[in-house]
């Protein structure tokens, strides 16, 4: 040391004796943005403070200072590129009621998966929790229209009130795990129950879409024409949808196909049943097992605890596992996405059954038999129930409505003039739903309109289909096939045009117009199928029937 100072070193270093005995993971220095203790070098003479890589001549660290410097740093570890946040999945240990999923408690009676104490402790001190139904599921059993989901009333609230946000969260851990996807979809309403969304919840996943209720289509319908539009809509999609099936719960249509793809898609992963509320999935998973049992018996043993079937939307508020099959994978019913824009959303829990049709439908046209001056739609207004009002601007006077939906709505017929004193006379009474008292004082009215411009090119079928969301729909047919024909010959209908409708419904509720749904003989007439290539015809989903 120079000059006679007199230097001392203060290391915030601990003893050697602390040190582990690990050979140093990052033999480098570490970088600046690394905390680290710094080595103070006093003199007599001055006093400076370096860094713990500064100093030069006496004030440098020494090399054991720099060793267990290397000891002690912790390198900064970066957040690895590309990791997809993971949803949680559900957890197996809460029981839920085997018929809704919700999960099972004692302590709220008016609340879903309610179970009297008693039995709750005798059936878990037995192991027998997956068995039991709860309360609420029993009163649906006997035909009581008992919602528990907000937005749908019959429900009024409490510490098991179940959102619809909810129940699209419990699904919502689908889309990072490999499943395999069976989408449910009513014909009856197919734009309202399609699941505009449905990648926000399924993912990358392979989906067999599954249309159901195809026995209510009116009589005559080819369902080859129906497949064939089916596929056209969903392409449209852009989805992963690897089959499409033509299927009904209740004659059991269809189900054996639906088996066979799921059989040879699943290789050994879960299946999971997704669609809207109240589109049908406890009855397609009931018609599945009851199809699965005549040859599988661990089906035949799930059959005796199935989901729950009902008419209220939400009737399954949690996923309910199924032991379905034998080797890998589980079957799953899950909750009914709610869509705020479909009719049940604003419909009285008692009213909901009238939205949901219970035979094969039968197309009602109007006007019929000169219901209206001159056998002319221009200037009429006609009301679906309480629920639709159309006012028909400017149409061709051959220009027909056909009306497909449930047969519990009447169609009433008035002049647009007389509109609107019409609606507030007989709501409720003529027009229903709503209905009751107590109803109307809750009810909106009609106070979303739209109007439409329907371009039409061709007099050999209809130009549209106006499908209200989860009614039913309209095909606006701008000439009949009876004036078609006595027409031509006189030339006096426009090679194309436009027709002008207005369109009322409850606010939330949402209009589609989509090309025409080939239905009845007629359908099988017009229908056209797209000229495809090899290539086109390849990728193109198949369906079935």
């Amino acid at each position: 040391m120079a000059g006679g100072s007199l230097l001392s070193f203060t290391s915030s270093f601990p003893s050697p004796s602390h040190l582990l005995p690990r050979k140093p993971k990052n033999p480098k220095f570490p970088s600046s943005k690394t905390l680290t203790p710094t080595i103070s070098c006093t003199a007599e003479s001055s006093t400076t403070t370096t860094s713990s890589n500064g100093g030069s001549g006496a004030a440098s660290p020494s090399r054991g200072e720099l060793f267990l410097h290397r000891q002690f740093s912790t390198p900064v570890k970066k957040p690895p590129k590309n990791r997809k946040p993971v949803s949680p999945k559900p957890s197996a240990s809460v029981i839920g009621c085997y018929g809704c999923g919700a999960p099972l408690q004692t302590t709220e009676t008016d609340a879903p998966g309610y179970v009297d104490p008693e039995t709750y402790e005798l059936k878990k001190k037995h192991r027998q929790l997956r068995t039991v139904l709860c309360g609420r599921c029993r009163l649906l059993s006997h035909g009581h229209m008992i919602t528990a989901v907000g937005g749908n009333g019959g429900y009024s609230g409490g510490k098991q009130f179940v959102s619809a946000e909810e129940l699209r969260e419990k699904l919502s851990h689908l889309r990072y795990e490999k499943v395999l996807i069976v989408k449910l979809v009513d014909i009856v309403d197919f734009n309202g129950s399609f699941l505009a969304r449905i990648r926000d919840l399924a993912g990358a996943n392979p989906i067999i879409l599954v249309v159901t209720k195809v026995d209510l289509l009116p009589k005559g319908t080819d369902l080859n024409c129906v497949g064939d539009w089916v596929v056209e809509s969903t392409i449209k999609k852009k989805l992963n949808v690897i089959s499409v099936h033509l299927t009904s719960s209740k004659s059991l249509v269809g189900i054996a196909g639906v088996i066979s793809e799921i059989q040879r898609e699943k290789k050994g992963r879960d299946v999971y049943i997704l669609g809207s509320a109240n589109v049908g999935k406890s009855a397609f998973i009931n018609a599945l097992l009851r199809t699965m049992a005549e040859k599988d018996p661990v089906a035949a043993a799930a059959q005796k605890y199935k989901p729950m079937q009902s008419a209220v939307p939400g009737t399954t508020l949690g996923p309910i596992q199924i032991n379905a099959f034998q080797g890998g994978g589980k079957l799953f019913d899950t909750p009914g996405v709610h869509l705020h824009h479909r009719q049940a959303a604003v419909v009285h829990s008692e009213d909901l059954p009238s939205l949901a049709p219970q035979s094969r439908l039968r197309g009602q046209l109007f006007p019929v038999d000169s219901d209206v001056e001159g056998d002319n739609l221009n200037g009429v207004t006609l009301f679906w129930g309480g629920l639709v009002r159309i006012d028909v601007l400017k149409v061709l006077p051959e220009t027909r409505l056909t009306f497909y939906g449930p047969k519990a709505l009447q169609i009433h017929m008035v002049p647009t003039v007389d509109a609107d004193e019409y609606y507030d006379k007989e709501l409720g009474i003529g027009l229903t739903p709503p209905s009751g008292k107590e109803r109307l004082e809750h009810w909106s009215g009609l106070q979303s309109v739209r109007h439409l411009e329907i371009k039409y090119e061709d007099h050999h079928r209809p130009a549209c289909d106006i499908a209200i969301s989860g009614l039913g729909w309209i095909a606006v047919n701008p000439v009949t096939k009876q004036s078609n024909v006595t027409s031509h010959s006189t030339n006096t209908i426009k090679a194309s045009g436009v027709l002008h409708l207005d369109v009322h419904v409850p606010k939330p509720v949402e209009i589609f117009v989509r090309p025409p749904l080939p239905v009845s003989k007629d359908g099988g007439e017009w229908y056209e199928y797209q000229d495809l290539t090899e290539k086109e015809e390849e990728m193109r989903p198949k369906w079935h029937f």
